[in-house]
């Protein structure tokens, strides 16, 4: 049994009191446990979330030198805070709830350090009914979203009009940034991710969230990228597309070997539905921009006009949505998930910028290749944890992908500005 600490003394005393008689009355075989919660029979309590509590445990163990030892092993569910005597030889284990999930937790008695019984328990810890908000509410809700999506279609046809066919054709021939893409994206940075969740040691939750994000395709915004920093922009809407049908087996295996690594046992649920809608909203407006090249060039060129304020709008408005619609999941963020997840999009580019250069590729696909390795897919990822674990959880954890997506797009800004910054002074000075 559980009790909250804001219950009131006199209730929580005559409880006390009913646990330590039914340990005792429980106590009349030699064979019975020496310990007990309650009237013994039950195994399994539930508690609720962000909340203190104590467990009261009864102890028929005579020795005098008798102790208790108590641990939670999902800290990020249930946290162990302090152990102490009470009257009539039981025990009271003091504990703070977290995230809604389920806490093992394993109790050992001993005596001078000679382990005398062992008893294993469970606290289900469950999430406070949802409450209305006026803010933006959950960021899977948020009309913002759905708010840029005309303009984002309207952008990918303008991209359609810059996609040159003799460059589709030598991407045939010679897939060498395809190739490079996929080995960076969904074998060395999962890796990475994996390497920083050991050596930040980040909670599991936090940990399979960050190797998740580093396992995702490359994002939307990599061929927006290219074009403003002199990419190659038909081999960067190439990448992305081949990457995200490449995820559909890629990122479900890196992503469940490195949560077997990390000792995760969630079922890992791939949004295939999400892949596929993701890979129609790449092809339909890409074509529609190709077409439009060839049967309508005023318009096309009208659309070329439009194409880099349209990406500064949204790069703005990414930046924007990503921290309004991610603002209550990073209330609580801490400093190692933050130090972890800033890294990942620097780590990327100078990866693919390294895989580019070792096969001597031509600048504009370095820049490419570097921007497709560093600019990961978040809201795929975000998808993933959403769909794999209950909602505190998943908040939890989804606080990996949302630093990622903060500090791909801060950090992806910083450059297209110091390249805008750059390219003035060298016009000026010439």
């Amino acid at each position: 049994m559980t009790l909250p600490a804001s219950c009131a003394m006199g209730g929580a005393a005559l409880f006390f009191l009913h646990l330590l008689v039914a340990g005792w009355a429980q106590g009349a075989t030699a064979d019975s446990p020496y310990l007990s919660v309650g009237d013994g029979t039950a195994l399994e309590f539930d508690f609720p979330a962000h909340s203190r509590g104590v467990l009261l445990v009864s102890c028929r163990y005579s020795g005098p030198n008798a102790w208790l030892s108590a641990e939670s092993l999902e800290p990020t569910v249930v946290a162990v805070e302090n152990v102490s005597a009470s009257w009539g030889g039981g025990f009271m284990v003091g504990f703070q709830s977290s995230l809604a999930g389920l806490a093992p937790l394993q109790l050992q008695l001993l005596e001078q350090n000679r382990l005398i019984e062992k008893a294993d328990f469970q606290i289900r810890v469950s999430a406070p009914e949802p409450v209305a908000s006026s803010g933006l509410g959950h960021f899977s809700e948020n009309p913002i979203l759905y708010a840029l999506l005309p303009l984002i279609f309207l952008n990918k046809c303008a991209f359609g009009c810059k996609v040159e066919v003799e460059v589709l054709w030598n991407l045939v021939r010679q897939p060498h940034p395809i190739m490079l893409g996929i080995l960076g994206q969904f074998v060395v940075m999962p890796l990475y991710g994996y390497l920083m969740s050991v050596a930040f040691s980040l909670p599991k939750p936090l940990a399979l969230g960050l190797v998740i994000s580093c396992s995702s395709p490359g994002g939307g915004g990599g061929y927006l990228y290219s074009l403003l920093l002199g990419g190659d922009v038909t081999v960067a809407i190439s990448m992305t597309l081949l990457s995200t049908i490449a995820a559909t087996g890629l990122m479900p295996l890196s992503s469940t070997f490195y949560g077997w690594l990390l000792g995760a046992h969630e079922t890992l649920h791939i949004p295939f539905l999400k892949i596929f809608i993701t890979l129609l909203f790449i092809a339909v407006p890409i074509s529609t921009g190709m077409l439009v090249k060839c049967k309508l060039p005023r318009l096309a060129r009208l659309l070329l006009l439009l194409i880099k304020p349209f990406s500064f709008t949204l790069i703005i408005g990414g930046l924007f949505m990503a921290y309004h619609m991610g603002a209550f999941i990073l209330a609580n963020v801490q400093a190692p998930i933050v130090l972890a997840g800033v890294t990942v999009p620097l780590f990327g580019l100078l990866l693919g910028y390294l895989l580019a250069w070792c096969l001597a590729l031509p600048g504009p696909q370095r820049r490419t290749v570097s921007i497709e390795v560093g600019v990961q897919n978040s809201l795929l990822a975000l998808a993933v944890l959403q769909l794999s674990f209950q909602r505190a959880q998943a908040d939890f954890a989804s606080q990996a992908p949302f630093i990622v997506a903060l500090s791909s797009t801060s950090e992806m800004l910083l450059l297209v500005l110091g390249n805008l910054a750059y390219n003035r002074l060298c016009s000026a000075g010439s």
